[in-house]
């Protein structure tokens, strides 16, 4: 059973890391693919409640990779951990089939009782490269955390996660998913912040007309459209500003 995770877990990383060019270089020399064969040899122990021999194992784990497992998460086949310096995943997360975590991502928890505290994560998620998920909270499948993001409250199936804390923008087709996108994630504040604008100018036209039939007008007026257009010209072509950039 161990033998096909492990199988499972080489698969994906020639499926998600382009960079990977053999079995033996992935064997060697990729610390996320040792960080999750650490762990699963230490949570079998765990499960037998040798749990002193399961820390110092993911304690050694930790040594040797920079990526923190403890014992008692529950982590899925086919997961990819990208770089991974930094990766904390506490003791109560689940991780589901194929998610995908950057360097930095932290699972942690928000309580000191014993209880279910830390995230639990769907199939096929992305975390972003620090990017934090406080909490008991629910991310679903498909699901993706945007870099720098703080994640506090569950997040729906096929949803992006940006910002702190983390506000939802849904909209994310699978093809987007499998592409890895990740440059293309949408910005839920600049989107709310258009449709402010535009409630914004159909009032000030409705208002404009008004001031025509009286025949006023006012400097203050052509300060704030040049001010406006500034502003829309910013949001709208943002994305395509960082069009050249990688990673989420």
């Amino acid at each position: 059973m161990i033998f096909t995770t492990i199988r499972n877990d080489i698969r994906a990383v020639f499926d998600k890391d382009p960079a990977a060019r053999n079995i033996l270089e992935v064997l060697l020399c990729y610390p996320g693919f040792h960080a999750l064969c650490l762990h699963r040899i230490a949570h079998i122990f765990w499960k037998l409640r040798f749990c002193l021999l399961a820390r110092l194992i993911s304690q050694f784990s930790r040594w040797l990779t920079l990526i923190e497992i403890h014992p008692g998460a529950e982590i899925a086949s086919s997961v990819f951990i990208d770089h991974g310096a930094g990766v904390v995943i506490g003791e109560t997360s689940i991780i589901g089939e194929g998610c995908l975590l950057y360097q930095g991502a932290v699972l942690g928890g928000t309580c000191l009782k014993r209880t279910k505290r830390h995230p639990t994560l769907g199939k096929n998620v992305e975390v972003g490269a620090e990017a934090i998920i406080l909490g008991p909270v629910t991310i679903g499948d498909g699901a993706r955390i945007g870099a720098g993001s703080v994640v506090v409250r569950d997040v729906p199936s096929g949803a992006t996660a940006i910002g702190v804390p983390g506000r939802v923008s849904l909209g994310f087709s699978a093809s987007d998913i499998e592409a890895l996108e990740h440059n293309r994630l949408p910005d839920p504040v600049a989107g709310a912040l258009k449709v402010v604008m535009r409630e914004n100018e159909r009032l000030t036209q409705r208002v404009a007309k008004l001031e025509n039939l009286e025949g006023l007008t006012a400097t203050i007026d052509r300060v704030w459209e040049k001010k406006k257009q500034e502003i829309l010209e910013e949001f709208q072509l943002g994305e395509e500003k960082f069009d050249n950039g990688s990673g989420i």
